[in-house]
């Protein structure tokens, strides 16, 4: 079990969002299930015997889904990052991430159900970390100019001589 756990609130669709990010992540499995009984029902408005919590695991890494009602919703302000290792994984994470969603700036998207996601590749970080400050901005400039990631295009950016 991890220590720590994130928990994501739905209003209604935490098991189909669980299913949803298991059939896009490998290394991925769904996870218990729990219903509303009388004392939940009661407090939340929630409808006893609907499903109150889904537990899922993403790559080895366990989330708890909550349908809690429509009181809260997403924000950009925490998004999921997902490191690929080629433009092939970036294409297949962003086309079915982006499914039904919203494409964003920079390689970050909103599925279906609102939530956020970064889709990047395990070298992006490095580049932007150059020691030479004019490649990371050459980098940093590229990546401001995309939706989904150019793997190609950024690396350009990267070598290209001063």
């Amino acid at each position: 079990m991890n220590r720590i756990t994130p928990c994501l609130w739905f209003d209604h669709q935490a098991e189909e969002a669980a299913r949803f990010y298991v059939s896009i992540i490998k290394n991925s499995k769904l996870g218990a299930t729990t219903y509303y009984g009388d004392a939940g029902a009661r407090v939340s408005g929630r409808e006893k015997g609907s499903v109150m919590t889904v537990t899922f695991e993403l790559d080895d890494r366990e989330f708890v889904a909550l349908n809690g009602g429509p009181l809260f919703t997403f924000s950009e302000a925490i998004s999921m990052m997902v490191h690929c290792r080629n433009q092939a994984e970036i294409d297949e994470m962003w086309t079915k991430l982006s499914d039904g969603g919203e494409e964003g700036p920079c390689g970050w998207l909103k599925d279906k159900f609102g939530l956020s996601w970064q889709i990047v590749s395990p070298d992006w970080n490095d580049m932007l970390r150059d020691k030479d400050p004019a490649r990371a901005e050459r980098v940093m400039e590229a990546i401001l100019t995309m939706t989904k990631p150019d793997l190609a295009t950024i690396r350009r950016a990267y070598e290209r001589p001063p």
